[in-house]
């Protein structure tokens, strides 16, 4: 039989200004809010403006079924940041080629884990093609349509305060 460690992605653990200083299984660092460990989104932005969501999947552990970020995933434990980014990118919605700026980067924290978050945006007019086994499919959404189903239970809170963070209402 394989040891879970064999199989089971490590994280970098980090101190409260982005610093490596350890690392933990992923198991791990979502038993708890001890763990602090570094994730990236991206928010896709067209030219309309229209901010592309992705769907979570129903089987998801967090916050299933509800809409979040167009990408955001772990950093594994001795991967550069931006190869991160663009890993990400392409494993959920299939983009290889677009310029991230960073909007923010910030501490969030939940009932499960606690995460550094470098929060991205680009802004992309090309074909986006979710990845149907990470997701649950994913769309642009208007400001006025996402801003109009705010608190509603439409979007995890992460995206929420993210949002609120990043797209000023």
């Amino acid at each position: 039989m394989n040891n879970p460690a064999d199989i089971e992605e490590w994280l970098p653990l980090v101190n409260e200004n982005g610093e490596v200083t350890g690392k933990a299984l992923r198991s791990i660092c979502h038993s708890g809010k001890e763990y602090l460990h570094p994730v990236v989104h991206l928010h896709v932005i067209n030219s309309k403006g229209e901010i592309y969501l992705q769907k979570r999947p129903l089987n998801k552990k967090i916050q299933p079924g509800k809409w979040d970020t167009a990408v955001g995933g772990h950093i594994s434990f001795g991967e550069d940041l931006k190869i991160s980014l663009q890993r990400e990118a392409e494993e959920e919605i299939g983009i290889k080629d677009f310029i991230p700026e960073l909007a923010a980067q910030y501490i969030w924290e939940s009932s499960v884990e606690r995460e550094f978050i470098y929060s991205f945006i680009t802004v992309y007019d090309g074909l986006l093609t979710p990845d149907s086994t990470e997701l649950d499919g994913g769309r642009f959404w208007s400001k006025t349509e996402i801003e109009s189903n705010l608190g509603k239970g439409v979007f995890t809170p992460n995206f929420e305060e993210e949002y609120k963070m990043i797209f000023p209402i």
